[in-house]
């Protein structure tokens, strides 16, 4: 009974906010609402909650070890993400004890630990969202997910002080875990592919990570991500994540419906939560202005900002083992915060086109290391994306003696065997200090579709006459291609089925003769 119902109330859900074009992650909360208003009435059982709480933190753990496999750690020393992580933090912190000691008239440590709670933004909203748009590796992106863990410690540090507990000695092996990577790397190889990956993949984040982590004092959390910057090198490192992908959503869906069952609020709760949700943008507008001072473009600055502006689940972990009468109202203030943000999230790009005059005012006249313009040199083609497609096409034109070019948001995509530019081309700014005159075709094999229509589209507005080609994952996306001013589309399933017949017809010839 229990799996009938919290599977049919988050699909219900979830199919009702995709029909209003919200997320189906704010279905899920408000199907966690109405679990705890009307579970008991229609079967649920008494034990559901703990049971779904075991799910969710599965969830996040598995969450946290695949950012794990994407994460550069020294990112996390950039003096960007370091440096507007405390900063935010100890502004907000500051504000927050000084308006609950004041207006609430509440006691200093109370204040404290609830502005400390609220300080964080959401890991598992902004992971989502950055990964729904496939923009963790972006420069924005890597520096949202860099923010978040830096806080992310910085709540595991106040839970292990206020709660009494400290990691034992056995927690010093923790440093001699970089020692177990060749072994880690045998295990990929022995696992190969399909489920026995999916499996090493779990066992590694939850029973090695997360269990392991726990039984010396630390955080199972912090250790599932460790576990997963482990692995972040391996060249398999990216299928592990891609097999994990459907068992971590599923998981992670027992997360959103946990929030909602944390308890249904009286009035205090609902204004409180209120309340929160007004100053929400500024926790925003915060983070903007830091990355701009740390030399961010007004457009990363933003993304980046607004993927940040969400209270954290983290808070609620920290409510729930120090500040359990605070819990409902944290709850209904972290799910309040997700509807806002959700949406917003998902136009950021559009929103950042229309607001573009005003926000790139504030921008510094020094640039970030990663933002420098790109220089194109003497490229003739210019390939845009650099996964498997574009990574195949650069190195054709390369073997037809071609000046070749290529280009991604990904910075550790660079090597010494290919030409390859940091640069995120969505950014419409990113266009204006291009030099394409000596362009004569670009190849467009990023996966997303909204990233080749902007670059399409900004590609044509510049004065591009040379050939345009885009790889495309479904027919239908075709037409809005053509009209962005593509002038060939590649249905890449089927051009490897065109690759495979070509090189079978060789073969056959050969043996004919």
């Amino acid at each position: 009974m229990f799996e009938v119902l919290i599977l049919s109330f988050a699909f219900v859900f979830g199919i009702f906010a995709r029909q209003l074009s919200l997320p189906p992650l704010v279905g899920f909360l408000a199907a966690g609402f109405a679990l705890n208003a009307f579970g008991p009435s229609v079967g649920l059982p008494d034990d559901a909650g703990p049971l779904l709480e075991h799910l969710a933190h599965l969830g996040v753990l598995l969450l946290l070890f695949t950012i794990g496999l994407k994460l550069n750690i020294r990112s996390l020393a950039e003096p960007v993400v370091l440096g507007s992580a405390l900063i935010h933090l100890a502004i907000t912190c500051l504000v927050f004890t000084f308006g609950f000691s004041v207006l609430f008239s509440l006691p200093l440590d109370t204040a404290l630990l609830l502005a400390i709670a609220l300080s964080f933004s959401s890991t598992v909203l902004a992971a989502k969202v950055l990964e729904s748009k496939r923009e963790l590796r972006a420069l924005h992106g890597r520096i949202a997910i860099g923010i978040l863990i830096i806080q992310d410690l910085a709540a595991l540090a106040v839970l292990s002080i206020y709660s009494g507990q400290s990691p034992s000695l056995w927690a010093l092996l923790v440093f001699l875990l970089p020692l177990l990577r060749p072994l880690l790397y045998w295990l990929m190889s022995i696992a190969q592919h399909d489920e026995l990956l999916v499996l090493m993949g779990a066992v590694l984040a939850i029973a090695v990570g997360g269990m392991g982590f726990e039984a010396v004092g630390l955080s199972s959390e912090v250790g599932a991500l460790v576990m997963g910057l482990l692995l972040a090198k391996h060249p398999r490192a990216q299928e592990l994540s891609k097999a994990l992908w459907g068992l971590k959503e599923v998981l992670l869906i027992s997360f959103f419906l946990q929030i909602g069952m944390a308890g249904l609020p009286d009035t205090d709760a609902l204004l409180f939560a209120v309340a929160l949700a007004v100053v929400l943008p500024l926790k925003g507008v915060l983070f903007f202005a830091l990355l701009i001072a740390f030399r961010l473009r007004a457009r990363n600055a933003f993304l980046g900002s607004l993927s940040l502006t969400a209270y954290s689940e983290f808070g609620l972990i920290v409510a729930s083992s120090i500040l359990e009468e605070w819990l409902v109202p944290l709850a209904i203030a972290v799910a309040l915060s997700f509807v806002i943000a959700a949406p917003f999230n998902r136009l950021a790009h559009s929103l950042f086109d229309r607001w573009e005059k005003q926000l790139t005012r504030f921008e510094r006249h020094s640039r970030h290391p990663d933002e420098q313009p790109v220089n194109l040199g003497a490229a003739t083609v210019l390939v845009l994306g650099m996964g498997r497609t574009g990574s195949a096409a650069y190195d054709f034109f390369r073997d037809k003696g071609l000046e070749v070019m290529g280009i991604d948001s990904d910075p550790n995509k660079s090597d010494s065997q290919r030409q390859i530019c940091y640069g995120d081309i969505e950014d419409v700014g990113f266009w204006h200090q291009l030099d394409i005159n000596d362009l004569s075709a670009v190849i467009l094999a990023t996966p997303e579709l909204e990233s080749k229509l902007i670059a399409s589209r900004e590609l044509r507005k510049a004065g591009f006459t040379g050939q345009l080609i885009a790889g495309i994952h479904f027919q239908d996306e075709a037409e809005p291609l053509h009209s962005a001013g593509v002038d060939q589309t590649y249905l890449l399933m089927t051009g490897a089925g065109i690759g495979i017949a070509e090189k079978t017809w060789e073969k056959l010839q050969e043996a004919s003769q």
